[in-house]
Parts: structure tokens; C-alpha cells; sequence
């Protein structure tokens, strides 16, 4: 610390500097506004910004041409529409014909000067112009004509001419494109005009569309290839969806055989596409399209012949044969293409069979509202007591195994993959083994034995396989079919004894295999806790006596995992579970809900003892705890302490050897059990006597409890003695309160509550003032 000036010195110093400071501040502001002004007189103030533009002279330019050219199509319209009767025929052919003329010979000098955009805005007028032309000519000469087939023909004549028109004026882009868009009608027009039906309007439409897509990939012009595409997308999918309604609408082969034909023509038109296409991502795309439409071809004909349970197999039949152009000789992109739409239709097979698969798992839910009400006739009536069964879906077993076998292969074939794939695999097996007996009508009995075959293998699957993707999957769904399994057997008390009990020791015999044991043990523990509940349920006993039969599963499953550490989360949980169970089950009878509490208790005694488990202790003093309470409290004890203290005694001298070998052992851990089974049930009884005596002797006990907690610095006696101390002050004070309370004008305890805000803020700012005087003296400190 430095010598520090008396005050009186200090501050006529500071006064000295910040008078400097001022002054030197007062010279840097005038030297500023002299500096500024300088600056005004020889620099010139800069010129002011332009406006930008908001668009580029060719963007007007085109703006101004194509609505130019739009007016001059309008007015030629109203001429033609509204003004032609006025003149004689002579004077029509006249005005129509040089009005053309010129506006399809005004491109070609524009071209030669550089005009394009002018000559292309002329050429579309001259074209909009022959259309008029063609109608003028049907008005006039052309009366008696059909219109649609002249318009057919029409179409024809013009797309020749725009064709041949832009071919002579290579530069300009729109009298191809015109003359492709042209092209686009006449084939339809011609089937309208003929009365044809619907199946050669559609093969007109595709047979545009393939003539669109023969454009499309030939052509090298930008603007004809868009115009080719889009006429190409927009006929083919007319053409695509109406062949579509009319194979579903078939009613005999005869019909379903010319939906197919164009299915089978469009499909066609898309592998073309795919062959012919530059980019792979459009060529596998229209692959696709191709191998759907030659599925939804190929399958069309036998739709129509067979049963309707035959739809889907003979789709997925064709899209499984699909896979065969995999191996030959075609571009890479077609063949991935057509490898992708076989994946889509079995996937959508596998799609519609996920209802069957559904109800055969889930439908047993209904038994947990009908238990024991009686055995089915068959595994159908079993599985749909809750939801119905799907109509013609007898061929889904079929489909799932089709899908499986398919998938097996392809797993093979591919490694990137390949765990995903035999995944995939087991779950479409165990779908077709849950599926079958149900499709087959198996007898109740019977589907139950087939369903506990399907734990069995998937079991299996899980402790040989390979992998861990497949083991961890055929694992899940062995617990998904136990549980489905013990559903079913809800229905029969000997089933549901038997199925109970096979899983319970399948299910230990699966735990042996290391890969198993954690999942195995927990499904064992919950196929006992099942047992148990339905062998007390068997033998008649009421719940609360089950409850304490259930209590098995909790112990064996401390022990269990105690004997193999792995096992030691799962097992617990399930354990635990099944202790919470118990205790729900013995609520309605208070003395066996206590014994439950006091079970319960020990086994989570000797879970403590494990030195990773020492928290159970807790848990094991509040369930003793609650045991004592709700016993006392079920035997409606006057004089709680002579069942109380001879367990609070042993349980303090317990609390304090423990404490003695180990002194960093919590005191709500030695002492809190033993406190709390004396002081929690005395006070209670002390707030229902009248009496002084036991109040008076249970508030000494609380202050010398309170008095040791605080001497040896221990937190649980403190606090429980404590709380027990001002609980039972409360008590005793209680009626005096009241008749202070009537006593008191109403206005006191508004005012009191007014004083006692007060102090508090004024001691809160005084608070704050010594809070500042603190922080400016550390402020002095150097």
C-alpha cells in the first residue's frame, strides 16, 4: 500500500487535474472545428449517386415485342371474328392473305440485320395468323366439314408448315416448337372424330407421347427438346392414367387385355427413354416407370381371370420376374432402374400384408378385458375378438415368404448392405410364421404351439447368428411373439398356466447363452411375475395374498443380479417392477400391504449390502418405514411407541456401529430409519390426544434429539428432531392461537404484516448501504 494524502490534500489535487483535463479538452474541440472547415472550403461535396436501373435493355426490349406481338394476335382475331362479314369474299382472301404473308416474310430482312428478337415476335404473329387462315378456310369453303376431323387435318397441314417454315429460317426458335405443339393433336382429334372408344383415344395419346419422346432424345435444340419433354410428360401421363382406370375397370380378359397392350405400349415408350437418355438420374428414373407400368401390364389379364385374393401375388410375381433383367445385357442405369421397381412392388406387397401382420399380433389385446371367458374355436377367432380380419388377405403369408426369399438372395448378391438385408429377412419370416396359422384356420391349441415354435426359433436366430444387427432383431421379436403369445393364451386359465410357464423356463434356458442373458433374464423375471399372479388368480386367492406370492420375482431377481453383474440393470427393473405390482395389488388390505412393504424392504436390504448398491438403502428405509406405519395404522394402536421403540432401539445402536466404521456414512442413512419409526408415528397420535403427557414427553424427545443432532453436527437428527419439535409445539399452541386470534381487532394482522414488511426493507437497503461503503473501500485499496 502507498502513503495516501490526508483528504483535504487529495482533493485539491484531483480539482487541480480535472481543471487541466477541461482546458485541454476546450483546445482539441476548437482545433477540431477549424480542421473541419478547411476541409469544407477545398474538398467539393461529391456527386450525387445515379439512379440504378431496375432492369437490362433486353428485358424491355422483349417486354415491349411480345406484348407488341400480343396485340397484333388480338386485333387480328377481332377482325377475323367480328369485321369479316363486312367485306366480300375477294376482299377477305385479300386482307388475310397479305396480312400473312407479310408478317411470315417481315422475319427473314430483320434476320439479315440483326433484328432476331423483332423477327421472332413477327414470325409467332404469322404463325397465330394461318391458324386463323385455316379457320377462315373452313368458315368460308369448308362449311359442311366435320370440324374436329378439318381441325385434325388442320393440325397436320400447319405442323407441315411451321415445320418447313422454321426449317428455312434456321435461326428462329419458335416455328419448331409451334409446329411440335401442333403435332400433338391430330392423332387424338382423328380418334374423337371417328367415334373410336376409350382404348384408342388412350393408344393415341401414348402413340403422341412416343412420338414426343423420339424428339426429345434425338434433337439437339434447346427449345424443341423442352417443348418434346413436356409434350412427352403431358400426353404419355393422360395416356398412363387412363390405361390405368381402364385395366382397373376391366371386367373380362377380353378388355383387360387391351389395357394391358397399352400399359404394356407406354412402358415401352419409358424403357425407350431410359436407353436413349444422356443422364443416368433420368434414365434410371424412367426405368422405373418402365418396369411399374410392365408390372401393372403383366399383371393386368390375370387380375381380371382370378379371385380377387390373387391380385397381389400375381403383381409381386411380376415384379420378382423384373429381376431377371438385372443379368442382362442393358445399360447400368436401366438395369438399376429396373431393379428399383421390382423393390416398389414388393414393398408395397409387404405394405398390404402389414395389416394381417398387425391384427395376428395386437388382436389378442381384446383377451385382457374377456380373461378367462372361454377358449376360441380356432386361432382366427382368437386373434380377432378386438379387430376384424381383413378381406382377401389369405395370400398374405405367401407374399411375406415370396419377399423373403427374394431379399435372402439379395443379400447375398450385395455386401454394403448386407446386414440391413438379413435383418429384413428375419422379420419377414417371423411375419409369415405369425401369419400362416392364422390364414390356415389352425385350431386354438395348435396356433399356440406354433407361436411358442416361433419363440423358440427366433430364440435360436438370435444366439447363432453372425451378426448383431440379425441377433438383435430376432431378439426383439421373440419378445414381441411372447408377448403376443401370452395375450392369446388369456382366453383359457390352463393355456395361460402352460404358456406362462413354458416362456418363463424358455426364457432361463435362453439366458444361458452370454449373448442373451441380459434380455432373457428380465423376460424370465416377467414371465414369472406373470405366473405368479395367474397361479394366485388359479388357486383363489385375493389379490392382496397374490401380491406377497409375487414378491418371489423381486427376490430372485436382487440374487440374480448379484450373481451375474451384467444382468444387474435389466434384472433390477424388472424386479422393481414386479414390486410395485405386489404393492398395487395388496393396497386394499392394509395388514398385507405392510408385510408386502416389510418384504420389500429386506429385499432391497440386501441390495445395499452390495457396495455398487448402496443406495438401496434408502429405499429400503423408507419401505420399512412405511411398513411400520401402515401397520400401526391398520391395528389402530393408541400407543404407537410400544411397537415402535423396540425397533427405533436396535436400529440406532445398528446406525451407530455403522457410523463408528465408517464416518463419512450419511446420518439419514444410520440414524434416519430409527428416528423416524418412533418420532413420525408419535406425532401423530400427539396431534389426535387431548391429553398433555404425550405431547409433553414426545416434544422432550424431539429437543434432546435436536440437542445431539446439532452437538455432533449430524443433518437427519437436527432436522427430524426439529420438524417433530415445532409440529408438536404447533399442536400444543394451536387452541391458544385461535383464541388470540378471536380476540385480536381485525385491523392488527394487516398492520403487523405492514410493520414486518417494513423492517424487512429497511433492513434490505441498510443492507445495501454497507454493501457500497465495502465495494468504494476496496476500490480505494491499490
Amino acid at each position: 500500500m502507498t502513503h495516501l494524502p490526508p483528504p483535504a490534500e487529495e482533493l485539491r489535487i484531483l480539482d487541480a487535474e480535472l481543471w487541466q483535463l477541461d482546458a485541454r479538452r476546450a483546445q482539441l474541440l476548437a482545433r477540431r472545428a477549424h480542421l473541419i472547415g478547411l476541409l469544407q472550403q477545398t474538398c467539393p461535396p461529391p456527386p450525387p449517386v445515379p439512379g440504378r436501373p431496375e432492369t437490362t435493355a433486353p428485358r424491355v426490349q422483349n417486354v415491349l415485342l411480345v406484348l407488341g406481338g400480343v396485340l397484333l394476335t388480338v386485333a387480328a382475331l377481332a377482325f377475323t371474328l367480328v369485321s369479316w362479314g363486312h367485306l366480300g369474299i375477294a376482299g377477305r382472301s385479300l386482307v388475310l392473305a397479305t396480312v400473312t404473308v407479310a408478317a411470315l416474310g417481315a422475319p427473314v430482312p430483320l434476320l439479315r440485320r440483326g433484328l432476331r428478337s423483332t423477327a421472332e415476335t413477327l414470325a409467332g404473329l404469322g404463325l397465330a395468323l394461318t391458324v386463323l387462315d385455316a379457320y377462315a378456310v373452313h368458315e368460308v369453303a369448308l362449311t359442311d366439314a366435320d370440324g374436329t376431323g378439318y381441325a385434325a387435318v388442320a393440325a397436320v397441314f400447319l405442323a407441315g408448315l411451321w415445320w418447313g417454315y422454321g426449317k428455312a429460317l434456321g435461326s428462329l426458335r419458335i416455328p419448331l416448337p409451334a409446329a411440335l405443339a401442333a403435332a400433338q393433336f391430330p392423332l387424338l382429334l382423328w380418334a374423337v372424330a371417328a367415334g373410336a372408344g376409350p382404348s384408342a383415344i388412350t393408344a393415341a395419346l401414348l402413340v403422341t407421347a412416343a412420338f414426343d419422346t423420339v424428339v426429345a432424345l434425338r434433337t439437339s435444340a434447346r427449345s424443341l427438346r423442352v417443348a418434346a419433354a413436356v409434350g412427352a410428360y403431358g400426353t404419355g401421363g393422360w395416356g398412363v392414367a387412363a390405361a390405368g382406370v381402364l385395366s382397373w375397370e376391366a371386367s373380362g380378359p377380353g378388355a383387360a387385355a387391351r389395357a394391358a397392350a397399352l400399359l404394356a405400349l407406354a412402358a415401352a415408350i419409358a424403357l425407350y427413354a431410359a436407353w436413349r437418355a444422356p443422364r443416368q438420374g433420368l434414365a434410371t428414373g424412367a426405368a422405373v416407370t418402365g418396369g411399374l407400368l410392365l408390372v401393372a401390364a403383366l399383371g393386368g389379364v390375370p387380375r381380371a381371370s382370378l379371385p380377387g385374393v390373387w391380385t397381389v401375388p400375381v403383381h409381386l410375381a411380376c415384379g420378382v420376374g423384373l429381376l431377371s433383367v438385372v443379368r442382362a445385357p442393358f445399360p447400368e442405369p436401366v438395369r438399376r432402374g429396373v431393379a428399383r421397381a421390382s423393390a416398389c412392388v414388393q414393398t408395397l406387397a409387404v405394405v398390404w400384408a402389414l395389416p394381417l401382420v398387425l391384427v395376428a399380433l395386437l388382436g389378442p389385446v381384446g383377451w385382457t378385458v374377456r380373461v378367462w371367458s372361454g377358449a376360441p374355436s380356432d386361432l382366427r377367432a382368437a386373434v380377432t375378438v378386438w379387430t376384424p380380419w381383413p378381406a382377401d388377405a389369405a395370400a398374405a403369408p405367401l407374399v411375406l415368404a415370396v419377399v423373403a426369399v427374394v431379399l435372402a438372395g439379395a443379400a447375398r448378391a450385395i455386401s454394403a448392405r448386407r446386414d440391413p438385408a438379413a435383418a429384413g429377412v428375419v422379420v419377414l419370416v417371423w411375419a409369415t410364421a405369425l401369419v400362416l396359422p392364422v390364414a390356415l384356420h389352425l385350431p386354438y391349441v395348435a396356433g399356440l404351439f406354433t407361436q411358442g415354435l416361433t419363440v423358440v426359433a427366433a430364440l435360436a436366430m438370435a444366439a447363432f447368428a453372425r451378426r448383431t444387427p440379425t441377433s438383435r432383431t430376432a431378439v426383439l421379436l421373440s419378445l414381441f411373439t411372447a408377448g403376443g403369445l401370452t395375450l392369446l393364451s388369456l382366453a383359457s386359465e390352463g393355456a395361460t398356466l402352460v404358456v406362462l410357464a413354458t416362456l418363463t423356463a424358455l426364457f432361463v434356458v435362453a439366458a444361458a447363452h452370454p449373448r442373451l442373458t441380459a434380455v432373457c433374464a428380465s423376460a424370465s423375471l416377467a414371465g414369472a411375475a406373470g405366473l405368479a399372479c395367474a397361479v394366485g388368480a388359479a388357486a383363489g386367492l385375493t389379490a392382496a395374498h397374490t401380491a406377497v406370492l409375487l414378491l418371489v420375482v423381486p427376490a430372485t431377481a436382487a440374487l440374480l443380479a448379484a450373481r451375474v453383474p451384467r444382468t444387474a440393470v435389466p434384472v433390477e427393473a424388472t424386479g422393481a417392477a414386479a414390486g410395485l405390482l405386489a404393492v398395487g395389488l395388496a393396497v386394499t388390505d392394509a395388514p398385507v400391504l405392510s408385510l408386502v412393504l416389510a418384504l420389500c424392504g429386506v429385499i432391497a436390504a440386501g441390495t445395499a449390502v452390495r457396495g455398487d448398491r448402496r443406495q438401496a438403502g434408502y429405499a429400503a428405509a423408507v419401505l420399512f418405514v412405511l411398513a411400520t406405519w401402515v401397520r400401526l395404522a391398520s391395528m389402530a394402536v393408541g400407543a404407537p411407541e410400544a411397537y415402535t421403540l423396540p425397533v427405533t432401539v436396535p436400529a440406532l445402536v445398528v446406525g451407530f456401529v455403522r457410523r463408528h466404521r465408517d464416518p463419512k456414512a450419511s446420518s439419514w442413512t444410520t440414524y434416519g430409519p430409527g428416528l423416524s419409526v418412533t418420532l413420525v408415528p408419535s406425532l401423530l397420535a400427539a396431534w389426535a390426544d387431548a391429553d398433555w403427557p404425550r405431547p409433553l414427553l414426545l416434544g422432550t424427545a424431539a429437543l434432546v434429539v435436536t440437542l445431539l443432532g446439532a452437538r455432533h453436527r449430524l443433518q437427519a437428527p437436527l432436522v427430524l428432531g426439529g420438524s417433530v419439535l415445532v409440529l408438536d409445539a404447533l399442536h400444543e399452541l394451536a387452541p391458544y392461537l385461535v383464541q388470540l386470534t378471536d380476540a385480536l381487532p381485525r385491523w392488527l394482522p394487516p398492520a403487523l404484516a405492514g410493520l414486518l414488511l417494513l423492517a424487512l426493507g429497511a433492513t434490505y437497503e441498510q443492507r445495501i448501504r454497507d454493501a457500497r461503503r465495502v465495494r468504494e473501500a476496496l476500490g480505494r485499496m491499490r
